[in-house]
């Protein structure tokens, strides 16, 4: 049986799970607790991946895979269902949605981290206040996407981003003047991936 090193409340984790979901593969993977902070290394997580950072999946012939790109590729050419990474053409604008997702949730974490880890007197407002323009300004783009019917990762990493800003900052109203987004974000969240992966 495969292995991840997991959080619940790690959006690149929720990023994993949602495809373990969707492709009929959750009962493949047994989940380690990889709880873990910058300044408080899991040991567990640096005994597979030497940058301690989760998710990482374990296969079962023992290697160990990460990033969560990585990962969810991986489980994707795994299963022999519908593929959430699409063939030819398509596959760009899927990678660059994944990526913008993806860097929303690295600048959202670092706010999260500068907050937390860092001694208040030293923490940067400015810093943050960067980080939080950066998922802003993802989001204005996003606004005017196109989301198909069809279920990719893309959408996926996107979702699971604007999750994590729903949970951990609540006090942000960004669906205000993103009406297309949020109807998007309603949608995903919605499926049954989604509902059984909350944060928490």
């Amino acid at each position: 049986m495969m292995k991840l090193r997991h959080a619940a409340a790690s959006p690149f984790v929720r990023k994993v799970m949602v495809l373990l979901h969707e492709t009929g593969q959750v009962d493949e993977v047994e989940l380690e607790d990889g709880a873990t902070s910058p300044l408080d290394p899991n040991p567990g997580n640096l005994a597979v991946n030497p940058l301690g950072k989760i998710p990482c999946l374990v296969t079962e012939d023992g290697a160990a895979l990460y990033d969560s790109r990585v990962i969810t590729r991986y489980l994707d050419a795994r299963h022999a269902g519908a593929k959430l990474y699409p063939e030819g053409e398509a596959l760009w604008p899927a990678l660059v949605m994944e990526a913008t997702g993806d860097a929303m949730m690295e600048a959202a974490v670092g706010i999260i981290y500068e907050r937390r880890l860092r001694e208040e007197a030293k923490r940067s407002e400015a810093w943050m206040a960067a980080q939080r323009g950066k998922i802003a300004q993802a989001m204005d783009k996003l606004e005017s996407a196109r989301f198909g019917d069809a279920l990719d990762m893309g959408q996926v990493s996107i979702a699971c981003a604007l999750g994590y800003l729903d949970f951990r900052f609540p006090e942000w109203d960004w669906r205000s003047g993103r009406g297309s987004l949020a109807a998007f974000a309603r949608r995903m969240e919605k499926r049954a991936s989604f509902l059984a992966t909350a944060p928490a």
